[in-house]
């Protein structure tokens, strides 16, 4: 049996929490989360060595010691992005198989040095929201787009990543400015890939489906809701790049999907104005 190990920031999450019940069912049992490091508790939640205890995963007392025992690591920190370089450098170090959960960072030029650090290694590794896999998504044609209108629950913050992976995946790494048109209440967001292609992310509150209106270059259109369950396609898809080291996700679309998270933040405090995106 393989053994992955957890790297976190506190393991009470939800990730943490689902992630070794689908991997072993996803592997067959070829595959179990064995180890688990997480430089804090949560606040006002479980403790790590209560979590170790409850999902029979051993605590170890430091990033070294899960890399070392581990043939497979995942980073999580799925809400906090920030701990993500420094929880990060001795997996990517390590040459062994590495996921970083989402948001994979942020910020761009922290997406860089995370590239660059895995490269220098030769670790394989990447990162992705779930909603790249899900099934409905999987039938639209990438390429000929001319238009997206995307809609989903979830502050921009941690959620518009789940709007913003499936537009970059259609229409390709190289957005050219971003626009904020929201309120506070309903963000949203203007991207403009150049040649007249845009897509627009909407969040419309928590019981809003994600959805993607897709409009062609031909006129056709297309539309189609993620209601499938697209962690199980996801999980399927890790458990693949873990057997093979064979990452899913072009890096140049996890860097543009970073930079326009970034840069949306940033054009949230001008709206209704053009934020150029650094090349």
């Amino acid at each position: 049996m393989k053994t992955i190990g957890f790297i976190d920031l506190h393991l009470d999450q939800f990730h943490a929490n689902k992630y070794p019940g689908w991997i072993e069912q996803a592997s067959g049992g070829s595959m179990k989360v064995a180890y688990a490091y997480a430089k804090q508790d949560k606040q006002g939640g479980k403790t790590n060595e209560a979590w170790c205890r409850e999902y029979g995963v051993q605590q170890l007392s430091s990033i070294a010691e899960v890399v070392d025992r581990s043939d497979y690591l995942i980073v999580l920190s799925p809400d906090n992005p920030e701990y993500h370089e420094e929880l990060s450098q001795l997996p990517l170090a390590s040459g062994k198989p590495t996921y970083i959960d989402k948001t994979f960072a942020p910020d761009r030029d922290a997406a860089l040095r995370l590239f660059d650090l895995a490269a220098k290694h030769g670790t394989p590794m990447y990162s992705t929201s779930a909603l790249r896999f899900a099934s409905e998504y999987a039938e639209l044609k990438a390429g000929d787009i001319q238009t997206i209108s995307s809609w989903g629950p979830g502050a921009f913050s941690n959620y518009s990543i789940h709007q913003i992976e499936p537009i970059v995946h259609l229409m390709g790494p190289s957005p050219k400015r971003v626009m904020f048109t929201g309120t506070p209440e309903s963000p949203s967001l203007l991207i403009d890939f150049g040649e007249g292609r845009q897509a627009n992310v909407n969040h419309l509150g928590d019981n809003c489906p994600f959805t993607l209106g897709v409009r062609y270059t031909t006129g056709d259109f297309k539309q189609a809701s993620a209601q499938s369950n697209f962690f199980t396609a996801f999980i399927d898809n890790l458990v693949h790049f873990f057997h093979t080291s064979e990452p899913a996700v072009d890096p140049a679309e996890t860097v543009a999907i970073v930079t326009i998270i970034e840069y949306g933040l940033k054009a949230a405090d001008t709206p209704y104005r053009w934020v150029e995106l650094p090349v």
